[in-house]
């Protein structure tokens, strides 16, 4: 929660919290683990085309560190969704067609479980953006995204089976 009432103070545009800091809480609490096993780091995407340059987003990225004390500060990863298809095929090798908005950005995780994000409103209230639906997470599955092929799902796999051994890896 400490994560969204900041990021929602930030007032960042159309911004989510997603991937491992919503779905690793979740397989955290139906596995009856701590709730903060396995999380590395606080995705929090934003959208902004108007400057799509590294100089434009390291801004926001000094600007959200400053928002955070430790370990948070280090913990919190933001991106502007709206720039990366720029960099995404050099780094993973994989095309990358650039995005409308932040939520479209799951729908091209490499598995439904993951694509998942949230957003605290103003009035306090959580938006929950899943693509996919929530069942795959709730029945612990781990699959394909049947809209991406990748070349990196079984290493995602076995990353994810060797911190969370009850998924179910279906293909």
């Amino acid at each position: 929660m400490q994560v969204l009432t900041t990021a929602r103070a930030l007032e960042l545009p159309d911004w989510l919290v997603f991937s491992g800091a919503v779905y690793q809480r979740v397989l955290n609490h139906l596995t009856g683990r701590d709730a903060d096993y396995g999380i590395r780091d606080y995705d929090l995407g934003y959208f902004d085309p108007a400057d799509i340059s590294y100089e434009a987003e390291d801004l926001v990225i000094r600007r959200v560190a400053a928002a955070f004390d430790s370990p948070l500060k280090e913990m919190v990863e933001v991106r502007n969704q709206a720039r990366v298809h720029v960099w995404f095929e050099g780094k993973f090798g994989e095309p990358y067609a650039p995005l409308t908005r932040t939520a479209e950005a799951l729908t091209r995780f490499v598995s439904p479980l993951f694509a998942v994000g949230v957003r605290l409103e103003p009035d306090d209230a959580l938006t929950i953006e899943a693509p996919f639906g929530l069942e795959d997470l709730f029945s612990m599955t781990l699959r394909r995204n049947p809209h991406r092929p990748t070349n990196g799902f079984p290493r995602t796999a076995a990353s994810a089976t060797a911190r969370w051994p009850e998924l179910v890896v279906a293909n």
